[in-house]
Formats: C-alpha cells, sequence, structure tokens
C-alpha cells in the first residue's frame, strides 16, 4: 500500500493535535452547574433574617425555630446576654449565638444574680429566664456550619454579594440590605453574621 507523503503526514497529526486541544478547551469553558441551594435558608429568611434586618426579631421568635439556652457572657466592657443552639437543617448541623438586647441595669443585675465578674466564663441561665425575656430583641446573629458548606451554595439562594471584602483570610460577602455578612475561605462558607440591616449600613460607611 502506498503511504501518504511525509509532509502529509504531518500535517495531518497537527490537525488531530489541534482538534485534541479544541476539545479540551471547550470541555474546560463549558457551564458549570450551579451549586445546590441551602433548602432551609428560603424559611429562615422569611422567619428569622428578615425580621431581624427590620428590627424586629424577638427572642421568643428566635427560639420559634431553634431552641437553646440562654448564656451570660461577663466581659470587661459590660456583659452579654447570649442565646446559643444546635440544630440540625436538611440533615446538615449549624451553630447559632444571637445577643439578646439587655439594659445596663439589667445586665448588672443578672451579673450579680449569677455571682459572677467580669473575668469569669460564661454560664447558662435558668431556662424560666428564656419566657421572661421572650419579647426582648435579638440585636446581632451568627451561624456557623458544623461540617463542610461549599460558599456557592449561599449565592444560588440569595443571589450575588453587592460587595466582596478581601480579609487577611478569605472574603466577606456583604448583603446590606438583609444586613448579612457572610464569611468565606477556600471557597468554602465560615459562618454568616445578620444584624439588624441600618446597623450594617453604619458600620460601612
Amino acid at each position: 500500500m502506498k503511504l501518504p507523503p511525509l509532509r502529509l503526514q504531518h500535517s495531518l497529526i497537527f490537525v488531530g493535535v489541534a482538534l485534541l486541544f479544541f476539545a479540551w478547551g471547550a470541555w474546560l469553558m463549558r457551564p458549570q452547574p450551579a451549586a445546590a441551594p441551602l433548602p432551609w435558608l428560603a424559611e429562615w429568611q422569611a422567619a428569622v433574617l428578615v425580621p431581624l434586618a427590620d428590627n424586629r426579631l424577638s427572642l421568643a421568635m428566635l427560639r420559634g425555630q431553634a431552641e437553646g439556652e440562654l448564656w451570660l457572657q461577663p466581659r470587661l466592657d459590660g456583659a452579654r446576654l447570649l442565646y446559643r443552639a444546635h440544630w440540625q437543617a436538611s440533615d446538615e448541623p449549624w451553630t447559632l449565638e444571637a445577643e439578646v438586647e439587655l439594659g445596663e441595669a439589667a445586665r448588672a443585675s443578672l451579673m450579680a444574680a449569677a455571682g459572677l465578674g467580669a473575668r469569669d466564663d460564661a454560664q447558662p441561665l435558668s431556662k424560666q429566664l428564656l419566657a421572661e425575656l421572650g419579647t426582648h430583641a435579638i440585636i446581632a446573629l451568627t451561624l456557623k456550619p458544623r461540617q463542610a458548606v461549599a460558599a456557592e451554595r449561599l449565592a444560588s439562594t440569595i443571589g450575588q454579594p453587592r460587595l466582596r471584602l478581601e480579609l487577611d483570610e478569605g472574603q466577606a460577602w456583604v448583603y446590606p440590605e438583609a444586613g448579612l455578612t457572610a464569611h468565606t475561605a477556600d471557597e468554602q462558607l465560615l459562618l454568616l453574621q445578620v444584624v439588624p440591616r441600618n446597623a450594617l449600613r453604619r458600620g460601612a460607611r
């Protein structure tokens, strides 16, 4: 059998290699499937996040979504009253910590009743106080995943952030209208922080 000239063989090889590179490039540039959303977040937006952004979320409303405990955290600049909970959201474990609004006199009274000093560790409080303080406002909320959660799942749920700020480690995704800031690193979601939107806007100035 007569073989093609050597120059033609080279041309066929070059064409074949070019086609392989073209196919590889097309595969790399193919649209990536959207990350799966966080299915529980829609309910939490209506029941927790939007009321908190509007500065109308109460301790009782938050407790209705995640049962937890009150903790008193002594600090040199004044004690904080915290609500802490662990819960399962669509089979994914999360940790919650929220700060309850409390006047200076009430904080001092709780510190005295618990026998705590400014340098002591945080202590849990009685469950009776949960009902007594149910109408008090939540002024800040932090949610942390207890297993790996891809950051793009948040974007798939509530959209891309208005701002992306570079941090020493990772980024802060800022959603000013929702009063929400997400901290991410290595494409993973580290935590969500929510405050009344007016407080977030003041902090961004």
